[in-house]
């Protein structure tokens, strides 16, 4: 598996396009999202490489890290509007906390103690708590827009759930 993967990356450095890129966002644009394998960000909405920051994780989840990430891109480089997009048929949707452990083995369970897996049991709510993380911390600039989307896995659809509130 390694290896073809590998092979492949030498194809592709042969014909390598985008060392003229800089590192900031050309759309001041970040996203937000699940590591799904359903979900190609840059084709879905219309962007190229260059114009946005993706950040991915399981479940597309507002943490301190992701947090870290959007201070180092709203400081350096050039990120002013945020969407945190998570997608119907997800597999931490819909269960809870303790459906999520119930699944891992007694070693999974016993190495992760005190991690939180952030679970939705309500996907509207934990959205909705996403974006409210990002608009409420302090070490984020008070003009950053931020808007929740829901990405469709089945029509390729992205709906506004949570609006951008403009600060006036």
């Amino acid at each position: 598996m390694f290896e073809s993967l590998l092979t492949a990356n030498r194809r592709y450095a042969q014909g390598f396009a985008l060392p003229h890129l800089p590192g900031r966002a050309a759309k001041g644009f970040a996203l937000i999202s699940c590591m799904d394998s359903r979900i190609e960000p840059l084709v879905m909405l219309g962007l190229a490489p260059g114009d946005a920051k993706i950040l991915r994780n399981a479940g597309g989840r507002v943490t301190a890290d992701v947090l870290r990430s959007l201070v180092l891109a709203t400081t350096f480089l050039g990120v002013t509007h945020v969407a945190v997009m998570h997608h119907t048929d997800c597999a931490l949707a819909n269960r809870d906390e303790n459906e999520v452990r119930s699944a891992l083995t007694d070693e999974q369970q016993a190495a992760t103690p005190e991690w939180d897996f952030l679970s939705m049991p309500d996907p509207d709510a934990a959205l909705n708590a996403d974006v409210r993380s990002v608009r409420t911390s302090a070490a984020l600039p008070g003009a950053l827009l931020v808007e929740g989307w829901r990405y469709d896995v089945r029509t390729g659809q992205v709906h506004r759930v949570v609006p951008a509130v403009p600060i006036l």
